[in-house]
């Protein structure tokens, strides 16, 4: 429960996300999360790294071999999440009757 606490906050899975193609320094990851605060990036970044998914790199933040793993674990969702998001663009498109 802990973990499902931790992926549930703000901005925590999109940090994750947006580190998955390598290191990130905080202003790379405020570009990419648009609207987030610097003081929830930093927030984030510290719960990220005490839970031993992030870890400070020369090139900003990267995944530890865990956030890597996680990455790998939740890549049947993100499957899951293309599928869905293509069948609800189907039904968008669907004329409706009335």
């Amino acid at each position: 429960m802990a973990a499902m606490d931790l992926f549930g906050r703000r901005w925590a899975l999109r940090i994750l996300w947006e580190l998955r193609a390598g290191p990130l320094g905080a202003r790379a990851l405020l570009a990419r999360c648009e609207g987030m605060s610097s003081s929830v990036l930093y927030q984030r970044l510290r719960e990220l790294a005490s839970s031993g998914l992030i870890a400070p790199s020369a090139d900003g933040y990267e995944l530890t071999r865990l956030g890597t793993a996680l990455g790998h674990a939740l890549r049947p969702l993100d499957e899951w999440a293309i599928t869905w998001a293509q069948e609800q663009e189907r039904n968008d498109q669907e004329p409706t009757e009335t």
